[in-house]
This record gives C-alpha cells, sequence and structure tokens, in this order.
C-alpha cells in the first residue's frame, strides 16, 4: 500500500485541483517515494499506511463527482423512504374529512360530519408525537450502533403501524377508533421519526463535496411527491366507489382504511435493498478508529498512538513520518455543546426547525380547512360526500404542484450555486412578508378574489420549499460531528416536530375563535412572526456550501 497518494493529496495539490497529475506533482511524487524509501526507519508500519489510504480515500470521495449505482441505490431507498413518510403524514388530512362522514354523520347541524375537535387533534397530532420520539430515540442509535440497521428497524415499524393503522376499529367501552388510531399512527411516527437523522447522515457521508447538497435536498424532495400523491390515491379510491357512497355514505369506511393502508406499499418495495444497506466508510472508519473512545492511530511501536487530528503535523516537510504521540480524550456530546460556538449550531438548526414547522404543518395538516374557509370545497352540512371531499382533494393538489413540488426542485438545483444558508435566509425573509400581507389582508383578498388568494397561498408554499423546508433538513446533516451527527439532527427534527404539535393543537383550538374560521388571518399573522425568528436565528448557523465534513467540523475540536 503506497502512501505517495496521500502525501501528494496533503502537500502538492492546490484546493480545488481535479486528480489530473502535473509535471511538478509527479516529480514531487518522485521525491516523496525516494524519501519515504530511504528514511532511517526501515519502512513506514502497515498502520501508518492504513491510516494515510483512509484519509486518501476520503479525500477522493470529496472529490468525486461521479454518481455510482451503489449510491444510486441509496438515494432511491432515501427518497422512496421520504415519499413514504409525507404520505403517511399528510394522508391523515383526507382522513379525518371522510371520518366525520363515517361517524358523525348523524350529528346535527354544524356538527354534522364533522369529527369533534380532540378527536381531529387526536390523530392529526399522533404522527408528530411518534416522530418527536422517534428522532431523538433512532438518532442517538444510529451513532451508537449504526445507521443502517437502525434504518431498516424504522421501516419495519412504519409497514407494520400502517398496516395496523388501516384496520383500526373500536374496541371496548372507552376505546373507539379514534384512540386506537391515535395509538398506532404514535408507533408509526416513531418509525418514520427515524428516517430524518438517519437518510441525513447515510447521504451526507456518503456524497461528495460538489453534490452533497443536491443529493440531501433531492432525496428529501421526495415529500413534495408524497404530498401530492394522498390526494390523489384519495381521488382514485373515491373515483372506484362514487356510486357506492352516494348511495349509502358508509362505504367511505372502506375509502379511508385503502387510503391509507396504500401508505405501506412504497415501503414493502423497497425492503430488500434497504436491509441489504451498509454503513459509509466514513461511518465505519470512525467505529474502527474510536473504539478505544479515543481518536488515536497506532505508528507500529507498542503503545505509541497517533492522533487522526493531528495528521498533518505527522508528515514533515521532508515526507517523513513523525514518530510523535498525541493521545487526547473525545469529549462527550454534553461536553462538546457545552461550548457556545457549537452549541448555537445546534440551537440555530433547532429553532428555524421549530419555527418553520409551526407554519408547514399548521397549515399542511390542516389544508382541508383552509380551503373550506376561502370557499373553494363547498358546504360540508349538505354536499355530497363525494363531489365535497373530492373538491378538497383537487384543491390540496393544485397548492402542492403550484407551490410544493416546484419549490422542492428549484431548491435540489440552486443549493449548490447559491448556499444552504442564502436559501434559508430568502426563505424565512419571503416568508415573514408573504404571510404579513395573507394575514393582514386576508378578507380584503378573499372579497376581491378567491384566486388571488390561492395564488398567493402557493406562493408561500412554493417559498417554504425552495426556503427553510429543504434547508433545515440539509444543514443539520452537514455541520455535525460525523460521531454526533445522527443525534444532532435528530434533536433539531424533533424541535420540528415539536412544533408541529404546538401548530397542530393552536391551529384546531384558535382557528374558529369568534366563528367558523374566523381567527384564521390572525393565525396567519403569528406564523409571520415565526418565520422572522427563523430568519433571525438562521445567522447562528455556518454555510456548509463547497466544504468536506472535516472541513465543517473541525476534527481538532472533537479532543479535550
Amino acid at each position: 500500500m503506497s502512501l505517495v497518494p496521500e502525501i501528494v493529496e496533503r502537500h502538492w495539490m492546490p484546493d480545488g485541483q481535479d486528480d489530473s497529475m502535473s509535471p511538478e506533482v509527479l516529480q514531487g511524487d518522485a521525491k516523496t517515494e525516494e524519501a519515504v524509501e530511504t528514511r532511517p526507519d526501515d519502512d513506514v508500519a502497515e498502520a501508518d499506511q492504513d491510516f494515510l489510504q483512509r484519509q486518501y480515500e476520503l479525500a477522493q470521495l470529496d472529490r468525486s463527482s461521479r454518481l455510482r449505482w451503489e449510491m444510486i441505490k441509496r438515494l432511491t431507498v432515501c427518497g422512496v423512504a421520504f415519499l413514504n413518510d409525507a404520505y403517511d403524514m399528510f394522508a391523515i388530512n383526507i382522513v379525518a374529512m371522510i371520518l366525520g362522514f363515517v361517524y358523525f354523520n348523524d350529528a346535527t347541524g354544524s356538527e354534522r360530519n364533522i369529527v369533534p375537535r380532540k378527536w381531529d387533534t387526536l390523530i392529526k397530532i399522533a404522527v408528530q408525537i411518534g416522530c418527536l420520539l422517534g428522532q431523538l430515540v433512532m438518532g442517538r442509535l444510529g451513532d451508537k450502533i449504526g445507521r443502517t440497521a437502525v434504518y431498516s428497524a424504522s421501516l419495519m415499524i412504519a409497514i407494520f403501524t400502517t398496516i395496523a393503522s388501516a384496520f383500526s376499529n373500536s374496541m371496548v367501552k372507552g376505546i373507539n377508533v379514534f384512540v386506537v388510531l391515535f395509538i398506532w399512527r404514535t408507533l408509526l411516527g416513531f418509525g418514520i421519526g427515524g428516517d430524518y437523522p438517519l437518510t441525513a447522515a447515510i447521504v451526507s457521508e456518503y456524497a461528495s463535496v460538489h453534490n452533497r447538497g443536491k443529493l440531501m435536498a433531492a432525496v428529501f424532495a421526495f415529500q413534495g411527491f408524497g404530498n401530492v400523491l394522498a390526494p390523489i390515491v384519495s381521488l382514485i379510491v373515491i373515483a372506484c366507489f362514487k356510486s357506492s357512497i352516494d348511495s349509502n355514505v358508509l362505504y367511505l369506511d372502506y375509502v379511508w382504511r385503502i387510503i391509507i393502508g396504500v401508505g405501506c406499499i412504497p415501503g414493502v418495495c423497497t425492503i430488500y435493498w434497504r436491509l441489504c444497506m451498509t454503513d459509509s466508510d466514513r461511518f465505519r472508519r470512525l467505529e474502527q478508529n474510536n473504539g478505544d473512545g479515543t481518536s488515536v492511530h497506532s505508528t507500529g511501536s507498542e503503545g505509541e498512538k497517533l492522533l487522526t487530528s493531528d495528521r498533518d503535523n505527522s508528515i514533515s516537510s521532508t515526507g517523513f513520518i513523525s514518530r510523535q504521540t498525541h493521545v487526547r480524550q473525545q469529549k462527550s456530546f454534553s461536553q462538546y455543546f457545552r461550548e457556545w460556538r457549537h452549541l448555537k449550531v445546534l440551537l440555530g438548526t433547532s429553532l428555524a426547525w421549530f419555527s418553520l414547522d409551526i407554519a408547514f404543518y399548521g397549515i399542511n395538516l390542516n389544508s382541508s380547512i383552509v380551503i373550506s374557509a376561502i370557499g373553494f370545497s363547498g358546504d360540508i352540512a349538505t354536499d355530497n360526500p363525494s363531489s365535497f371531499i373530492i373538491r378538497n382533494c383537487l384543491g390540496n393538489i393544485i397548492i402542492n404542484l403550484l407551490g410544493s413540488v416546484p419549490g422542492y426542485w428549484i431548491a435540489v438545483f440552486t443549493i449548490e450555486k447559491l448556499g444552504r444558508k442564502k436559501i434559508q435566509i430568502a426563505g424565512f425573509a419571503v416568508l415573514t412578508v408573504l404571510y404579513l400581507v395573507l394575514g393582514f389582508a386576508y378578507h380584503q383578498i378573499l372579497n376581491k378574489s378567491t384566486g388571488a388568494f390561492i395564488f398567493l397561498f402557493s406562493v408561500a408554499q412554493l417559498f417554504q420549499n425552495f426556503g427553510p423546508n429543504v434547508t433545515t433538513f440539509v444543514i443539520p446533516g452537514e455541520v455535525f460531528p460525523t460521531r454526533f451527527r445522527a443525534t444532532a439532527h435528530g434533536i433539531s427534527a424533533a424541535s420540528g416536530k415539536l412544533g408541529a404539535i404546538v401548530a397542530q393543537g393552536g391551529f384546531l383550538q384558535l382557528s374558529d375563535i369568534g366563528g367558523k374560521s374566523a381567527f384564521i388571518d390572525h393565525l396567519l399573522q403569528i406564523f409571520a412572526l415565526f418565520m422572522f425568528i427563523g430568519f433571525a436565528v438562521t445567522f447562528w448557523i455556518p454555510e456548509s456550501k463547497g466544504k468536506s465534513l472535516e472541513e465543517i467540523c473541525n476534527p481538532d475540536e472533537e479532543y479535550i
């Protein structure tokens, strides 16, 4: 095994230069090889060669921009996972509406065909609670026992609980279908929660510097397809049962179960590939090097160890391998984030995600309420059930196709050019303005044109995704050390889900203050406030564009 590649990488190749060898580098190559061969200490220890080879391979990985088949498989698995997750999370928006027709068709007045607020909140908030717990637990386990093992377990949980949710029913007195749905969907959320930190860690550790942000954003962008797929599947199922529903509304009981059950199909289709995934070389090498609790490397002499973070100092100007030994203890998670320079980054990613999800989930989990409030869907108490549901599904599709899906993919194709931080700052700034306009001019816009409101609402959806919804996922996958990456990403993502829980409870509790949907304009104003908070805390976060994971997080700062 040759030392030349690493020495050439570290001492002769300029930053940003490709892998081609200039005459000067080749000449340096020969001199270095000669120096290594003639040095006093016979030959370089095999352990040193292994160490340098590992560093060389990481450098090659960071420089490579070519997508290999193995990487394509991983991206497919991770992308389908997010499509699946988004479908499972947002299908409940339509399912909750259908449940009103099934279980409250006999109610009178304004309560007819509407799920009572406490049950509506319970089933919509369930996945968010499970996600919060799953992101914290699965993220930590991903750092401790490996990304892919925990990643596979999260899929198994999601598939089983999706099927169980579809068969939910009242059991005994006091445990009705809504309680059973809450239990299964909370467990479903736990499985979904693991996908966030583990997908981010898997993709970021495999991708190169040149396309890491783009690939992470592309994987996350599959959420947009999941958002659209839920109302499309609902339309198809409703169309299949339309004549039966029109004759007997209780046939909708089949419809909502099928809509939920379809959510397990994407996961089942990728289960084999997910089970065959292995951890990245970057993570496995960290595990090998850190087995004794210190990031050190043996130089061949018994008891001598060379600190990985001091590797540059270990190569002298003459090309020899230094025999200096430096052994330091790694910082624990709490020790590392006790320092403000590291804590502010974690606070920045967490508060930004929390602020975003206040609006993102407050709107997306209640889009049927918003669509109904602006008069697009009709009257739930008197309209034909199938027609009412179809109009709501169409409204969801229009908003997602106009705003959400394009926003995701604009972010994918610009994130490496503009940078993560710029996109997040600009996104929060635009959203602050849009929600202020929608909030303070709510009635004026609706009185003039429902179409104008839908357009502005869709633009807000676009800048949520061509903005902080993508970057709040990407950034935590890059700005933390490999040892803590999944844990820190899980904390950031869980903060977002806390925002979703607050938003869901707040939206449903506040939206009808003063009358049916009378408080929605003020909720939009509240969303504007949180968008500004997200804008402000983004300045605590470093820009990660164009940097290797090791450059973003100086390994030397991980030691006492």
